[in-house]
């Protein structure tokens, strides 16, 4: 693992990466270059610059299988990995096999984040060397729902582009801050070899403070949707997207593992020293101030298109970054087209151009939390859940979710029992949970193989912000204030995943809920929405469930093939031994050895 110390003294590398949202965020090291040569005074279209930032972009990560070729959360209570006979990193991170000397490399990436905002830093000193002779308008002219005319402001390029690398920074922070509460901030330093290098942490406070004010200060430098030149820049953070980025800052700010639950009562770093819920008033209207302001809560085609919905169609929220009518994705990296999704995870037993290597596995326990189709959980819905008939009157959600036995796909009725076609006993491995995920892939139910298609990581989409307003507005002091407002965000998300109505036309939902009523259906919401989406790791850390949720064990299903039907029996699969202080990561044993100022996070060495 790299230290802090290494990661500041690196020196300056130009890596050649997109500056088109339909190509690849591709490294492609070349020689080491001065500063006078990348930030020229004499490059006023500043290619060399440009260069540098498509670099940083470039080290923004990409979910899809990016945790030792799994997905992140399969360390979570919602998948397994195909692989768990070789110990892959998701199940250590799972079952909390690591320390502060043995990391998980693909996600205890401390030195990475640091060597990103290292170059952010270099860039953001440098770039107004460059004498930029274009500017941009923040967003081009068009007639808002008023009928007055809208244009946008002319702003020089060159602040723009210092605005996405202070975007970028803050991003990079926040990566640290989830994973080990508060982390030394270094400001706009580029440190050289003779500067003091013990940096003390900062508090968690500070960081997030530090993080919520850099998003407040660059966001009207930003470009701002509706964009003039969407085709090349579509994939840079916008004003919207600050904005949306600060909801998910203080809505983490103001969970229980940060905010009055901490590992460690009066420990600064690992989270505030007292308990406000004042946090949520603010993380709920941030959220609201979204949704008022840049959002419309139907997922009819709308007439503005300048605003952010849910689109109609939950597969291709993944697969494009705007419909023709509507948007939804507010931040994203475009990895570029491709298969790779369905190659990795697709389900086993087909060959050629339907090759899958099952890699995630959705657990019985992701399955169970699927409601039945009129919003109710089982046992409370007019539907009766039949065990042996288990996938029937469910959530739409599953099927986009979840390749289980009966799915067709591939133009193929699928066997996932233990030794069907598409899992087959034989290879020496097979998927104990008898599904597979299906998630950020292409409708491939009748297609003969798999067709290259945009591959989107999607950070911020509008349905997050919903459910961030929902979680929110329920935790805070004037609920009763907002509880219409929480009805209403979610029932266009469970109209889109297929609920009924109902006669009320609540979609399942009862305004007489409780708080802590209204906080298990909001939970669960998040889960099935965002499955995969890297939110179901860190939601379970950031609202203390963990300790809760790991006393059961990951569940699997058991499929028997007999004479007449399937038969379905759930079974443990994985027991984790839990232990609290998982919820935050070990800071690196080398950053503890070498920097006498840094404090270790609780019951770590």
């Amino acid at each position: 693992m790299k230290t802090l110390k290494t990661i500041i003294l690196l020196s300056v590398v130009l890596v050649a990466a997109a500056t088109s949202c339909t190509d690849d965020y591709e490294e492609l090291p070349v020689d080491q270059y001065t500063i006078e040569y990348v930030f020229s005074e004499t490059d006023s279209a500043g290619v060399q610059a440009v260069r540098f930032l498509n670099a940083i972009y470039s080290m923004l990560p990409s979910g899809y299988n990016r945790v030792g070729s799994d997905f992140l959360d399969a360390a979570s209570d919602d998948a397994v990995s195909l692989y768990m006979d070789s110990d892959p990193d998701v199940l250590r991170l799972q079952t909390g096999r690591y320390t502060e000397s043995n990391q998980v490399s693909s996600d205890m990436t401390w030195g990475t984040w640091y060597e990103a905002i290292r170059r952010c830093n270099i860039f953001i000193n440098n770039i107004d060397r460059v004498p930029f002779n274009t500017s941009f308008v923040n967003s081009r002219e068009y007639t808002d729902e008023s009928g007055e005319t809208v244009v946008g402001e002319t702003r020089p390029m060159g602040s723009s582009y210092k605005a996405e690398a202070r975007f970028l920074r803050a991003f990079f922070y926040f990566q640290l801050l989830e994973r080990y509460g508060g982390v030394p901030l270094v400001g706009d330093k580029v440190f050289d070899i003779n500067d003091n290098l013990e940096l003390p942490r900062n508090t968690f406070a500070d960081c997030v403070d530090y993080i919520v004010d850099e998003l407040t200060d660059i966001q009207d430098s930003l470009r701002s949707l509706p964009m003039r030149d969407a085709t090349a820049f579509a994939h840079v953070p916008t004003k919207q997207a600050c904005l949306a980025f600060k909801s998910r800052v203080l809505l983490y700010a103001a969970s229980p593992l940060f905010n009055g639950n901490t590992l460690e009562a009066g420990n600064p770093y690992v989270g505030y020293t007292d308990y406000n819920q004042d946090r949520w008033t603010l993380a709920a209207e941030v959220a609201k101030d979204f949704i008022d302001n840049y959002g419309i809560l139907s997922t009819r085609t709308s007439m503005n298109k300048n605003k952010f919905q849910l689109i109609s169609d939950y597969r291709k929220v993944f697969i494009n970054y705007f419909s023709s009518d509507t948007r939804e994705v507010i931040f994203f990296r475009n990895n570029g087209n491709g298969t790779s999704v369905e190659r990795n995870n697709g389900p086993l037993g087909f060959s050629g151009n339907k090759l899958g290597n099952g890699r995630t596995n959705p657990t019985q326990n992701l399955v169970d939390a699927f409601l039945m189709k009129d919003g109710k959980p089982r046992g409370q819905s007019k539907y009766a859940y039949d065990p042996q008939r288990p996938y029937e009157n469910r959530d739409g959600r599953l099927d986009y979710t979840v390749l289980h036995q009966g799915s067709v796909w591939l133009n193929t009725q699928l066997d996932t029992y233990q030794g069907g076609a598409n899992n087959p006993s034989g290879s020496g491995r097979y998927n104990q949970t008898s599904y597979y995920m299906c998630k950020f892939m292409n409708d491939f139910t009748t297609s003969n193989e798999y067709g290259s298609h945009n591959e989107l990581w999607i950070y911020f989409r509008f349905a997050e912000i919903l459910l961030n307003f929902a979680e929110a507005a329920n935790e805070c002091s004037n609920r009763d204030a907002y509880l219409d407002d929480i009805i209403n965000v979610l029932i266009p998300i469970r109209h889109r995943a297929g609920i009924e109505p109902g006669s009320d036309k609540l979609y399942g939902l009862d305004p007489s809920m409780t708080r802590e009523q209204m906080r298990e259906v909001i939970h669960n919401e998040r889960r099935l929405e965002l499955a995969f989406e890297e939110h179901r790791y860190f939601d379970i850390r950031r609202w203390r469930e963990a300790e809760t949720i790991f006393r059961k064990p990951i569940q699997g299903m058991q499929i028997v093939k007999g004479t007449s039907q399937m038969v379905y029996t759930p079974i443990d699969i994985l027991n984790v031994d839990w232990s609290n202080k998982m919820y935050l990561y070990p800071i690196p044993y080398t950053e503890v050895n070498k920097n006498s100022n840094m404090v270790q996070n609780p019951n770590w060495k």
